[in-house]
């Protein structure tokens, strides 16, 4: 059974998605199977992994899975992702686009949070890891990732209302996830600190991260980089000398990763 985790955090614009996607294909160069299940309605990592929707082939999202309500609905929406590498055999993903929002209406079902887990039971059997990117937000579909996620992972800049952002999500974890979503042993494992810049306030704000969520905070450090945001609107890996300063980052980020959320 795969080792669930979600990437949250708050505010918008922080790198989550990118983080999503890069600790995916460095989980898949490291030999591990990954399923990316994208539940965010900007379909961002689904397009980031070389996925679009095609109008004639209709292909079916996580939407349709989560509106099934059935065990293990999400095994005939995953499907493999568009990259052209040695590694890309072992990454897998649910994708979204826009008709994920019909899902918001549910909120106030009974029991409607428990469907995108529903959907899962069964589905990410195979796979080592599923990496839940979540919408920058702590509403219904983030709610509906952190009901089935084991683990959170809070990705976040070196930016005021981007920490204040990060703390709302480590409360809400903390406190109103083991009660409203039934998901008492759900832990925040690492925060990630994305893109940093050189100037001295983002170096303050980095060490305010630090201050407030203590050895929770993964290392090395993204810095921001054209080439890593380039890759990500191409659809591609980060392969070749361009990216090879992001693409160590992300290696050793996934090496701590690896350590705080082994796999089960």
């Amino acid at each position: 059974m795969a080792r669930r985790v979600a990437l949250v955090n708050n505010k918008g614009g922080v790198g989550k998605t990118t983080t999503t996607v890069r600790l995916a294909e460095g989980l898949a160069k490291a030999g591990k199977r990954v399923l990316v299940v994208d539940m965010d309605p900007q379909g961002n990592a689904s397009s980031m992994l070389g996925w679009f929707y095609d109008h004639g082939l209709k292909q079916p999202t996580i939407s349709q899975a989560i509106r099934a309500d059935t065990e293990g609905a999400a095994a005939g929406v995953i499907q493999p992702i568009g990259w052209d590498a040695p590694y890309a055999g072992r990454i897998a993903l649910a994708p979204a686009r826009l008709t994920l929002e019909n899902r918001m209406a549910e909120a106030g079902v009974d029991g409607a949070w428990l469907r995108l887990d529903t959907a899962l039971n069964g589905a990410d059997d195979s796979f080592d890891y599923t990496l839940l990117d979540c919408p920058p937000s702590v509403f219904h579909l983030t709610q509906l990732a952190l009901a089935a996620a084991d683990d959170v992972v809070i990705v976040t800049e070196a930016d005021i209302y981007a920490i204040e952002a990060a703390e709302r999500v480590r409360d809400f974890v903390n406190v109103r996830a083991p009660k409203s979503l039934a998901n008492p042993t759900l832990t925040i494992r690492g925060v990630v600190i994305n893109a940093l810049t050189t100037t001295a306030v983002q170096a303050e704000q980095r060490d305010s991260i630090r201050r407030i969520f203590g050895d929770l905070v993964w290392d090395p450090t993204i810095k921001h980089r054209t080439t890593l945001a380039e890759a990500g609107t191409d659809a591609l890996p980060l392969t070749g000398p361009r990216t090879a300063e992001p693409r160590a980052s992300f290696e050793l980020l996934t090496a701590s990763f690896l350590k705080a959320v082994p796999a089960e």
